[in-house]
């Protein structure tokens, strides 16, 4: 009897694999499909959301510049309306905290008084109302009520 010692592989050479690992498919039967990422996909994602997320932050950013404008243009009025007063006839000494009402004569100066339009009625001797002011610690004006426009410089 002679011996058979050639083994003969039943598994076609070219059917197999020595790196099963690197198939871009399951190599048995139960194995989990591995499919490649669409990396346009995942990019276009990824855009997006980093879109959606400088929008967000740059929204932020507009309100808050929109409320430093706003802070400005307060200062700036307050700014224009201290100067009218400091230019204007005032009969007596101003009281910190106190509310004072700034008139606007014919001529074109103003007159700072402790009397509101509503207490002068009909019989107002000013040309116009033009605030409602109140005299802050640090002898600057705060503006209550502001009657007339202000061009800001």
């Amino acid at each position: 009897m002679q011996e058979n010692n050639d083994f003969i592989n039943p598994i076609d050479k070219d059917k197999t694999t020595e790196n099963p690992h690197l198939l871009p498919y399951a190599h048995t039967r139960g194995g989990v499909v591995v499919k490649p990422e669409d990396m346009g996909k995942t990019k276009g994602k990824a855009i997006s959301a980093m879109h959606q997320q400088t929008e967000k932050q740059m929204g932020f950013l507009y309100e808050q510049m929109h409320l430093l404008v706003e802070q400005a243009k307060r200062i700036q009025e307050r700014k224009v309306i201290s100067e009218k007063i400091y230019n204007a006839q005032v009969g007596f000494e101003p009281i910190i905290g106190q509310a004072y009402y700034l008139y606007q004569k014919n001529d074109g100066s103003y007159v700072l008084s402790m009397i509101s339009p509503e207490e002068w009625g009909a019989k107002m001797p000013y040309d116009k109302y033009s605030a409602k002011v109140t005299l802050l610690a640090d002898h600057t004006w705060d503006v209550l009520e502001n009657k007339e426009y202000i061009e800001y410089e």
